[in-house]
């Protein structure tokens, strides 16, 4: 096996856990939330647990995918066009991790937790 069927093949577990990660964490965040609606009849409760549960998989799946495409793009074929069309999958990435960090947290990653409370500093942090 050569070096590059080796890189290539890494790069397409990386994928593979990224899918993985996504849909067990879905699953597992499906679970807790029926569990939860089952004994508590009250959707208000459970939903928001639910959609930061989604959000986390989706987050930590998206590192995964990301990290395949890095390793097959610039070990397998460093073309100027391939590196173009990496740039921009991390782009869209990126844009959607900060989406999801904002969704899931309700602050931008940069801002800080308050020390006091362990809420965030951001504008939704006074409604909780």
């Amino acid at each position: 096996m050569s070096t590059r069927e080796i890189i290539q093949l890494i790069g397409e577990f990386l994928d593979l856990a990224g899918v993985l990660v996504i849909a067990g964490g879905v699953i597992m965040a499906t679970g807790v939330f029926v569990r939860g609606w089952w004994l508590t009849r009250r959707l208000v409760d459970v939903y928001p647990p639910y959609r930061q549960g989604v959000g986390r998989a989706i987050l930590l799946g998206l590192e995964f995918l990301v990290g395949g495409d890095i390793i097959r793009t610039v070990a397998v074929s460093p073309t100027f066009a391939s590196v173009g069309v990496l740039a921009l999958i991390v782009l869209v990435r990126t844009f959607l991790s900060f989406s999801l960090e904002v969704e899931i947290d309700g602050r931008w990653p940069w801002q800080g937790r308050n020390p006091v409370t362990g809420l965030s500093a951001g504008p939704r942090a006074a409604g909780r």
